[in-house]
C-alpha cells in the first residue's frame, strides 16, 4: 500500500487529523477525499480507532491508510512527518480537523481555565503545529491545500452561536476557533508566494453524535462535503477565507 510516488505517476496524498469516532467528520472526510482520488492518511490518537476506520473504508474499495497522531505532541507529529516524507516525498492536502472542548453553557468568567488551555492546545496549536511541520512537504505538491475546520462559534457576527450572540455559549471552544480563524488569515498571506491555499471552513451543526438529528443537526456527509470543497478548489480559488458549503461566512 505504501508505494512511493514518482514523477511519472504521482499519488495525490491527503492527511486528515482527528478521525477517532465512527460517526465523526474525520472518517467521512477521509471517505470523500478517497472517492475524489486521494490516498488518505487517516489519523487518530489511538491507532486502533484509526485502523478500524481505515479498514472499513478499504472494504468500500477506497485507498485509506491508518496512522496514530496526537496533534498536541511534537514527537507524534515529527514521526508522522518523517514517514510521509520517506514514503511519499510530498503532501497535497492537510485537513486540520482535530478539535473538541465544547463547553456548552459556560461563560468566560466561570469556565475552568485549565479546560480552556486544553481547548487552545488542541483546536489552535494542534493545527499550528501540523502546518509548520507539513508546509515543506506541501510545497512539493502541484496543488497544495490546507483546510482548517472552524466554527461560527468563533465568529463575531453569527447571530446564533457567535461570540457576541449571548453571554453563555461555548467560550473555550469559541475563542479557540476565533484564534484558528486568525491563524488561517495569517497563514494565507504568508503562504501565497508558495502557492498554498489556506481556508477555514465551518461544517455547521452536524450529527456527529447519535440523537443530534432531532435537534436539527445536518447529516455528517453534508458537513464533510463542504470541508472537502476546500481541498478541491482550483488554483485561482479563494485563500484566507471563512466558508460553508462554498459560500463566505461573516467573521
Amino acid at each position: 500500500m505504501n508505494t512511493p510516488s514518482s514523477p511519472d505517476s504521482p499519488l495525490k496524498i491527503a492527511l486528515v487529523t482527528g478521525a477517532s469516532r465512527e460517526t465523526g467528520l474525520g472518517r467521512e472526510i477521509a471517505r470523500q477525499l478517497a472517492q475524489a482520488g486521494f490516498r488518505v492518511l487517516l489519523t487518530a490518537r489511538q491507532i486502533a480507532a484509526a485502523e478500524g476506520h481505515a479498514a472499513a473504508l478499504r472494504a468500500e474499495g477506497l485507498d485509506v491508510v491508518a496512522h496514530a497522531l496526537d496533534v498536541t505532541q511534537d514527537s507524534s507529529i515529527t514521526a508522522l512527518r518523517a514517514h510521509v516524507e520517506t514514503t511519499y516525498g510530498h503532501l497535497d492536502v492537510l485537513i486540520n480537523n482535530a478539535g473538541s472542548y465544547y463547553d456548552a453553557g459556560a461563560t468566560a468568567l466561570t469556565t475552568d481555565l485549565a479546560y480552556a488551555h486544553e481547548a487552545l492546545e488542541l483546536n489552535l496549536f494542534g493545527a499550528w503545529r501540523m502546518t509548520q511541520a507539513f508546509v515543506p512537504l506541501l510545497e512539493r505538491s502541484a496543488h497544495p491545500r490546507i483546510v482548517n475546520v472552524g466554527s461560527v462559534a468563533g465568529s463575531f457576527e453569527d447571530p446564533t452561536l457567535g461570540l457576541a450572540a449571548h453571554p453563555q455559549g461555548v467560550p473555550s471552544y469559541g475563542i479557540s476557533k476565533t484564534a484558528l480563524h486568525a491563524l488561517t488569515v495569517k497563514l494565507a498571506l504568508e503562504l501565497k508566494p508558495r502557492r498554498i491555499l489556506v481556508n477555514v471552513i465551518c461544517p455547521g451543526f452536524v450529527a456527529s453524535h447519535p440523537g443530534l438529528e432531532k435537534f436539527g443537526a445536518r447529516p455528517v456527509p453534508d458537513g464533510a462535503r463542504c470541508i472537502v470543497w476546500g481541498a478541491l478548489i482550483p488554483d485561482d480559488g479563494p485563500s484566507g477565507g471563512f466558508h460553508r458549503d462554498g459560500n463566505p461566512l461573516p467573521w
